[in-house]
């Protein structure tokens, strides 16, 4: 509160409860007013209180001091993926749950600052009363029977302004709106936590789409090819080209790889069906398993800089929330602290009060009365005892989960950078093992051709370039997956293009 309000207090308020009855009772108003016109901050950060070394630098980067990247989605260069989390953005339920919380803690630290601001009521009454006086030495009147009973009739109208407010003296009240705020804070960050998390699960449904997509084509393929080969197998049999009795054995593997073909098409199937329906739940959709797409798997864009892993504690967002529930659990505590400290309290009141109707809004007929009063706490069968602990049990609880929830963040940014060399590498040999394993195929089918080789080969041959293939496909997601994992450990953020706070709608 300034001075020049605090001085309007005791200069212009209190002095003019003596006038109340003269119509200055508005001075007492404002100066309440006044007296609650400063703002509650929520708590100081306690990052510096987080009992664990955060390193200097990251040990599996090499890339350590350029800013973290935020456009993470569009670095894919997948415009479709770009207008689908997007519209994951505007229409995913979770999201739109998480924006309705911000709402809820926005009005939970309103209720929590309430107490500390005075109320104001405002009241009209009016009566009628009838009362008797038995034994008295008169009648009721001349024409009343002589043992009639005297009584009178009197009328009570009344209009009242009432105030009533605690003096937050020891800053109780403070610290319980204090901790709401923390908790609005804490709230906030959740919701930035969701909507990256919504970015990142987003992504890589889409990728595990085009993969289903990639790996069905290449059971379709596969299947092709095996039933072309137990034709010429068949064909061989038949016709008693056959070399030795181990053709029809030779026969029976090959309808034998045909019929898992089949089941592998159908495998296929069923995860491509099962994917696309969980894309579009995400978007907010019915899911019907009508999303279309035909993109392919990109190429990684380059690897972001890791930042240092101080930066973090400020940059991801469950960090933050973490850090203001630890900080919200520190002013429930010093809430419950100075519960065992007297209360103050002031009321007063201000109106008028008449036998007549006609009266209430005449000043002459005003009344007004002031009471001050104070509360300790002696005995309160452990209550106020019993709190403290309980918010010193939640404050412990809320560092050691601060804690573990940074130790955990630096875990997954340690082994998102790790598991990308091996990624990377992986998929290279895989390409490489592709590639061969294409050449040993057609080798062995030009040899089976030429009569120079055996089908026994050519079965082997290709089915190992049928694995290679399925391999390849899944480690080329697994390393997108895992550039996803990394942008959300180092707390690249993402808000959609258009995208507004929570306080308003994107239009869709």
């Amino acid at each position: 509160m300034t001075t020049r309000a605090r001085d309007f207090c005791w200069s212009a308020g209190f002095p003019g409860l003596r006038k109340l009855h003269e119509g200055s009772s508005l001075s007492l108003y404002l100066c309440a007013l006044l007296l609650t016109s400063c703002t509650t901050p929520s708590p100081e950060s306690r990052t510096g209180e987080l009992e664990l070394d955060v390193p200097s630098t990251w040990t599996a980067s090499s890339n350590k001091d350029a800013p973290v990247d935020n456009a993470w989605i569009d670095r894919f260069g997948d415009r479709k993926l770009s207008a689908l989390v997007d519209e994951a953005m505007a229409n995913n339920l979770n999201l739109k749950s998480a924006e309705a919380r911000i709402a809820i803690a926005e009005a939970n630290a309103k209720l929590a600052g309430a107490d500390r601001k005075p109320t104001l009521d405002g009241s009209l009454s009016g009566g009628r009363q009838k009362q008797n006086f038995i034994g008295f030495p008169f009648g009721g009147g001349a024409d009343s029977a002589p043992d009639a009973v005297s009584s009178s009739l009197s009328n009570r109208f009344g209009t009242s302004l009432d105030i009533n407010w605690e003096l937050d003296v020891w800053g109780r009240v403070r610290a319980g709106e204090s901790a709401a705020l923390a908790q609005l804070d804490a709230t906030a960050a959740d919701y930035d936590a969701a909507r990256t998390s919504l970015a990142a699960q987003t992504a890589k449904t889409w990728f595990a789409l085009i993969e289903a997509r990639e790996q069905q084509a290449l059971a379709n393929e596969t299947l092709k090819i095996f039933q072309d080969t137990e034709t010429v197998i068949r064909d061989r049999f038949e016709s008693g080209q056959a070399d030795g009795s181990g053709t029809g054995a030779q026969l029976r593997l090959a309808m034998s790889d045909v019929a898992t073909a089949e089941a592998a098409v159908e495998q296929t199937g069923e995860r491509l069906a099962t994917t696309v329906r969980q894309l579009e739940t995400l978007l907010g959709r019915y899911p019907e398993g009508l999303l279309k797409g035909t993109a392919t798997l990109p190429s990684p864009p380059s690897r972001p800089p890791s930042g240092l892993p101080s930066e973090l504690l400020l940059r991801r967002p469950d960090f933050v929330a973490a850090e203001r529930r630890f900080a919200s659990s520190g002013a429930k505590r010093k809430e419950a602290v100075l519960s065992f400290f007297p209360r103050f309290a002031l009321t007063g009141s201000s109106g008028t009060s008449s036998e007549d109707l006609e009266n209430i809004v005449n000043s002459d007929f005003g009344v007004w009365s002031l009471a001050g009063n104070v509360v300790q706490p002696i005995l309160s069968a452990g209550r106020l005892t019993a709190g403290l602990a309980l918010r010193d049990a939640e404050e412990r609880d809320a560092l050691s989960q601060f804690q573990n929830t940074v130790l955990q963040g630096f875990s997954e940014v340690e082994i998102a950078l790790a598991v990308e060399g091996y990624l990377s590498r992986s998929e290279a040999a895989l390409s490489k093992a592709a590639s061969l394993a294409g050449d040993a195929d057609q080798q062995a089918r030009d040899d089976y051709r030429d009569g120079v080789g055996d089908i026994l080969t050519v079965l082997a041959a290709q089915n190992q370039f049928v694995t290679v293939r399925s391999q390849l496909i899944t480690a080329r997601r697994l390393r997108l997956d895992n550039r996803i994992n990394l942008h959300l450990a180092l707390g690249g953020d993402f808000r959609p293009r258009g995208k507004t706070p929570p306080a308003s709608k994107k239009e869709s």
